[in-house]
């Protein structure tokens, strides 16, 4: 069965491979604009949907094949802090976040061509992460790594962001950008992996 990454993430893409899954990427350019008054478990699941359902309806695929799609948000109280548009924008963020709690959802969508029909399985999974209290002189440098850029809430985790924080309670890989066991499962509920 081909397996098909609909996301250009490079974190997501280490993921699967980290798994020992063999895929293809081939990235959306399905609409990501959201209705801001739905909750962040429903946007991240209707944006994973969107882009699964892009690739696959642009790639019909003529034999059995499963297209991942996915979503991550950052929330704090409430507001969802998408990726930084510049230095100040970052450092506010961090500011922000910096000795408090906040929410990173991720959304997944597994859309399956098997067996001459067509199934889709979305979940959404929520992780909260502790940031340490943040000096201005460590965002600052932070910053400067050009690391927070080009992540939503200004941060990496997986990359020298792993000091900012001081404790997670989810599943790390949701805060990564794909919770590789739910995938994994799925894969393997419908026969795509042994």
């Amino acid at each position: 069965m081909d397996i098909i990454l609909a996301s250009g993430s490079p974190r997501r893409f280490e993921l699967l491979k980290q798994i020992g899954l063999e895929f293809k990427v081939i990235t959306s350019e399905a609409d990501e604009n959201y209705d801001k008054d739905r909750s962040p478990a429903d946007i991240v699941m209707e944006l994973s949907l969107r882009k699964a359902e892009a690739v696959f309806t642009d790639n019909l695929p003529h034999k059995d094949t499963v297209v991942i799609g996915s979503d991550t948000i950052v929330v704090h109280k409430g507001s969802i802090l998408g990726k930084p548009a510049d230095r100040d924008e970052a450092f506010n963020m961090l500011t922000e976040l910096s000795g408090d709690v906040h929410q990173v959802y991720t959304g997944v969508t597994l859309y399956y061509f098997k067996d001459n029909r067509i199934f889709i399985e979305s979940f959404a999974d929520k992780a909260d992460v502790h940031f340490r209290k943040l000096s201005e002189k460590e965002i600052k440098k932070y910053i400067d790594s050009g690391e927070p850029m080009d992540k939503a809430g200004a941060y990496g985790i997986q990359g020298k962001g792993a000091i900012l924080v001081e404790k997670i309670e989810g599943d790390f890989y949701t805060i990564v950008g794909l919770p590789v066991v739910r995938v994994y499962e799925s894969l393997e509920k419908n026969g795509v992996i042994d």
